[in-house]
């Protein structure tokens, strides 16, 4: 009888799954921005009445999920569970109380079933502009990135906050696309409720306690047992990046015990002026996101699995204090995982991807007629990924984006937002590299304003001074490079202007390799040239 119980348990718990994919599914399919509706960059999941994270959304981002499980917690403490009635939305971009930064929208909604509270449904959303001086690196405090808008209700008892609505209105630059979003927020969290609803109502259940006990203690168990499994000890990494105007210092070490497994950025670079600081609930994501994806890559993350990571940090540019700027806070965030991977590598070695691109090499673009044509105004966001490092036992994977999983908006998608052309979107050849299994590639991409247009840019790019590094004797991976097509060089991060009639031309970079290059073999060096991969044996 126990076992059957158990069974019936482990079918509900993959239903819960069911269910917070259809939350996500919602969110893809109604959203306005491209971002979230063509590029998934999202979360969704659902949490016991304590705001214990019990499932989350394939569909969704490492950043987003793991920063969003602590978050929950954040929105409980701001609102009492007396305030709290069925029909309510809560939201916030807080950076510290959210995921990060002023462009990721956070709403939670309580779930009731009858008069008791049962659980939260909690979902994030990244915004196409919240005002301020637009997505980029160039301010100086948290202040000028855009409107802040503290843990508080969107909606109570099912009616809208209009307060809050105009005052969005006045302060974003695409204000039916950033309204649009926050209805489409809220509408992936009431379908959650719904269907959990649906859900006990089947399995003649009155609340989430009984299979939320039932998720995280299998949960616990099976962590432990790979925790168990691993060498005891203390290890050390540390790595360069490009930084805004000068290189930074990003450092870690990792203590395996039986307890679990500390991750302290002791070392790291202090707080930067601009605006490419981490707080640490999204650099804490990362790490977990990292270290999890080798330790224990099959166990559901929830809040069981995350809880044997502790992850601490003296104040530098990992765990920026407010009012510090973070808008760009994914550059240097994205760099945590090879961070954190490089300390893990020395305790498994021959386990552990090389480094890659890291970093989405984001570009968001301001679009404006010139002064002699008519046209048109935009706000365009592109997501583009350099190539993944080598793996222990296959080539890296190209223009893959890792470790934010986000996908590339169509070129299609992208040119119908805005009066811009892509020209080239292509395979940067000779890019990964070299090791007994390949890096994956990086791009080349020219963006030109449409006839009669220009535009400014705010660039987000790395890994063009500090390439990714090759594992276990693999070659590093290809420098990035940013310039207009007449070979004019330009920044890797702020604002900056391309005129009529000039192309914007990125070079993204390659992922290491792993391995001694002469030990790859002669089929997949054939197989490279064949496919334009390289240009030259490198056998």
């Amino acid at each position: 009888m126990r076992d059957m119980d158990e069974i019936r348990l482990q079918v509900m718990w993959n239903r819960l799954i069911s269910v917070v994919e259809e939350q996500a599914m919602t969110l893809l399919r109604t959203a306005f921005s491209t971002s979230v509706r063509e590029a998934g960059d999202l979360s969704a999941g659902v949490y016991n009445a304590r705001g214990e994270m019990l499932a989350q959304a394939v569909t969704g981002t490492p950043g987003h999920v793991n920063t969003m499980a602590e978050a929950v917690m954040h929105f409980i403490a701001e609102i009492p569970s007396e305030s709290m009635y069925p029909g309510d939305t809560y939201v916030t971009n807080d950076p510290w109380k959210g995921t990060g930064h002023l462009h990721d929208i956070t709403m939670v909604t309580p779930s009731f079933k009858g008069d008791e509270l049962i659980g939260f449904f909690a979902c994030t959303a990244h915004v196409v502009d919240v005002g301020g001086r637009g997505f980029g690196a160039d301010g100086q405090s948290v202040y000028e990135e855009g409107i802040q808008i503290p843990i508080m209700k969107f909606a109570e008892r099912g009616e809208v906050n209009q307060d809050l609505l105009r005052i969005l209105r006045l302060n974003v630059r695409e204000p039916n696309q950033v309204i649009g979003d926050f209805h489409s927020l809220a509408a992936c969290n009431d379908v959650g409720h719904k269907r959990l609803l649906e859900m006990l109502d089947e399995a003649g259940l009155d609340n989430l306690e009984r299979l939320g006990a039932f998720i995280l203690s299998r949960t616990h168990t099976a962590i432990m047992e790979r925790l168990e499994a691993l060498p005891r000890g203390t290890w050390s990494n540390d790595m360069l990046t490009d930084g805004y105007d000068e290189p930074v210092k990003l450092a870690v070490s990792i203590s395996i015990s039986d307890g679990g497994l500390g991750v302290d950025f002791s070392g790291t670079a202090a707080m930067s002026r601009w605006g490419i600081n981490v707080p640490l609930i999204y650099a804490k994501a990362y790490a977990c996101y990292a270290l999890k994806s080798v330790i224990a890559p099959d166990i559901p993350n929830n809040a069981a699995s995350l809880a044997v990571f502790n992850v601490s940090s003296p104040t530098n540019i990992l765990n920026a204090e407010r009012p510090a700027p973070v808008s760009v806070r994914h550059v240097i965030g994205h760099m945590v995982p090879d961070l954190v991977l490089g300390a893990l590598a020395q305790a498994l070695p021959g386990k552990v991807l090389a480094e890659g691109a890291a970093a989405l090499w984001n570009v968001h673009i301001s679009a404006r007629p010139t002064a002699d044509s008519e046209g048109r105004r935009a706000e365009v966001l592109m997501f583009n990924s350099g190539g993944m490092g080598a793996r222990p036992t296959l080539d890296g994977l190209s223009a893959t984006a890792f470790p934010s999983g986000v996908h590339t908006m169509p070129i299609e998608a992208t040119e119908h937002t805005g009066p811009i052309v892509v020209w080239r979107k292509e395979l940067r050849p000779d890019s990964g590299g070299a090791g007994k299994y390949r890096g994956g590639l990086g791009q080349i991409i020219e963006i030109a304003p449409a006839d009669g247009h220009e535009f400014n840019f705010s660039a987000m790019f790395d890994r063009i001074t500090a390439p990714a590094r090759g594992r276990d004797g693999g070659q590093h991976g290809a420098p990035g490079s940013v310039t207009l097509d007449d070979g004019t060089p330009l920044r890797p991060k702020g604002w900056q202007h391309v005129p009529a009639g000039r192309r914007l031309v990125l070079q993204l970079p390659g992922g290491g390799g792993f391995g001694e290059p002469n030990e790859r073999s002669r089929e997949a060096c054939e197989s490279d040239q064949v496919k334009g991969y390289v240009t030259e044996d490198r056998s």
